[in-house]
C-alpha cells in the first residue's frame, strides 16, 4: 500500500492511521495513464514491463495511418515540416534540409500566416553554428515540446479526449484545495501545495 498525506500542515499534520491509504495498483494505473496521455509510448512499455503490470498497448491508431488528421489541420502540419527542417540543420545535414525545403515547405512560402515563421526557419541555414543565431530558439527544447503538445493536443480533440490526465487533474484538484484551506485558515494555515516539495519528501 501507498499512503499519500497532501495535508499536512503545521499542527496539522495526520499521523500514518488518518492518513489516506492507496492501492498501488491504483498509483500506478494513474502514471501509465500520464504516460498513454501523452504519447510517451516508449516509456509506457518500460514501466509497465519494469512493474509487472497487465496491460495491452494497442498501438494501432498511430497518427501516420490517419493521415486526414494532419491534412485538415495545416498548422500543426506545417510546425511539424518546420521542426523536421530544424532536425536536419541540428545536425548538420544542410543539403538534406536544402532538398526538404524544396519538396515540403516552399508552398507555405506565399501563404501569409506561415512566412514570417518560415523565413525565420529557413534563415538557420545561414549560420555555421545555428545554435547562436538570433532564431536559435527553433533549435530548443521548448520548441519542440511545444509542438509536440499541439500535435498531443490535435490528437487527444480528434479521440474525444480530455485534456489532461487523471493525475494532473488531481494535482490540480490538490492546488485548489490547499489554497481554499489555507484562505480559510490565515497564514498559520495550510501552505499551498508545492508538487516539488512534496516529491523532495
Amino acid at each position: 500500500m501507498v499512503r499519500i498525506n497532501i495535508f499536512e500542515a503545521p499542527g496539522l499534520r495526520m499521523n500514518d492511521e488518518a492518513a489516506q491509504a492507496i492501492d498501488e495498483g491504483a498509483v500506478r494505473k494513474i502514471i501509465l495513464d500520464y504516460l498513454i496521455h501523452n504519447c510517451l509510448q516508449e516509456t509506457a512499455e518500460a514501466f509497465v514491463a519494469c512493474t509487472g503490470m497487465k496491460y495491452s498497448f494497442d498501438w494501432s491508431a498511430k497518427l501516420d495511418k490517419r493521415k486526414n488528421l494532419l491534412q485538415n489541420n495545416e498548422d500543426v502540419l506545417f510546425d511539424l515540416l518546420t521542426l523536421h527542417f530544424v532536425e536536419l540543420v541540428r545536425s548538420r545535414n544542410c543539403t538534406g534540409a536544402l532538398e526538404f525545403a524544396q519538396k515540403e515547405l516552399t508552398s507555405y512560402g506565399n501563404r501569409e500566416q506561415y512566412i514570417e515563421k518560415l523565413q525565420d526557419v529557413v534563415t538557420l541555414l545561414a549560420y555555421e553554428e545555428p545554435e547562436k543565431s538570433p532564431v536559435y530558439e527553433f533549435l530548443s527544447m521548448d520548441h519542440r515540446q511545444s509542438v509536440a503538445d499541439k500535435l498531443n493536443k490535435l490528437v487527444l480533440t480528434h479521440h474525444q479526449l480530455p485534456a489532461t490526465s487523471s493525475l494532473e487533474r488531481l494535482v490540480q484538484q490538490v492546488s485548489v484545495v490547499r489554497y481554499c484551506l489555507k484562505q480559510d485558515c490565515g497564514k498559520d494555515g495550510w501552505a499551498p501545495f508545492s508538487l516539488t516539495s512534496f516529491l523532495k519528501r
